[in-house]
């Protein structure tokens, strides 16, 4: 899955630590599913997009 987390954390000027505590995960939790390694679940990919105020969609892109 694709995803746009650092692209959001660059226009709102947050770091990796500072989203990971605020959705409530590790900073090795947000790097990893930056980086495609892991796959957020549904929920912490509703808390990420709720963060930003965009849909899941704008951040989330499925690939098969």
């Amino acid at each position: 899955m694709k995803n746009r987390i650092k692209v959001f954390r660059a226009m709102n000027d947050l770091t990796q630590e500072a989203l990971a505590s605020e959705v409530g995960v590790t900073r090795q939790t947000i790097l990893a599913i930056e980086k495609g390694k892991y796959d957020p679940s549904l929920d912490l990919a509703f808390k990420i997009a709720r963060r930003f105020e965009v849909s899941i969609e704008e951040i989330f892109t499925y690939e098969s």
